[in-house]
């Protein structure tokens, strides 16, 4: 898996075509049903739009996890599509994007609709604020009891996380680290522990 970026704060813009008002929405979330939740909440709040749009894709945009769309009405492959294809462009992981539309009296069809609801996205993305999602890995550790605070140490000065810790004849840590990190923190651990502790990839 290679690092990626995503959303790292909501964003909300608005732009007007032909007498219709497009609200759009950028919502940062982790999987499909916090997405549909979001979905929900837009829904209910503009119940009075003519349509709500939208469009998700979870993990890495070029690799996702999952993704879909929804037209919500609107002609075929007019809406969810065209903003699905800009979060991908924009790199936007683990993102949602919402179109509010209420129209304006004014048809735009299906061209001006798919360039009306990919400028909304489009727009809304560049005042995005993104972070980098590095993958991290898993490991489970095994060792004694006078080793514990040196690892302890060590996982901090790799960025890494302590997940649990459970004690019984030894101590076993299960922490998560950056994948990058993996083999300097595994050697470094042999060293400090001179070659006893016993480390299992959990990931």
């Amino acid at each position: 898996m290679m690092s990626f970026t995503e959303l790292s704060a909501p964003v909300k813009h608005s732009m007007t075509e032909k007498n219709s008002d497009f609200l759009a929405f950028l919502q940062p979330v982790q999987n499909r049903d916090e997405a549909m939740q979001w979905v929900e909440q837009y829904r209910a709040r503009y119940r009075d739009a003519s349509h709500v749009c939208w469009a998700y894709s979870i993990g890495n945009t070029r690799q996702p996890e999952a993704q879909a769309c929804s037209d919500d009405g609107e002609p075929s492959g007019t809406a969810g599509r065209p903003m699905l294809h800009v979060l991908t462009e924009r790199e936007l992981g683990n993102s949602l994007a919402v179109v509010v539309r209420y129209f304006g009296g004014v048809k735009l069809g299906a061209g001006g609709l798919v360039r009306a609801y990919s400028a909304a996205v489009s727009q809304a993305a560049q005042l995005a604020e993104l972070a980098t999602v590095s993958p991290q890995t898993e490991l489970a550790i095994q060792l004694g009891f006078a080793d514990e605070s040196k690892v302890r140490q060590l996982l901090s000065e790799y960025q890494g996380e302590l997940i649990s810790s459970d004690y019984s004849h030894l101590v076993t840590l299960t922490i998560r680290l950056p994948q990058s990190a993996e083999a300097a923190f595994c050697q470094q651990l042999s060293n400090l522990t001179a070659g006893s502790a016993v480390i299992d990839n959990n990931s």
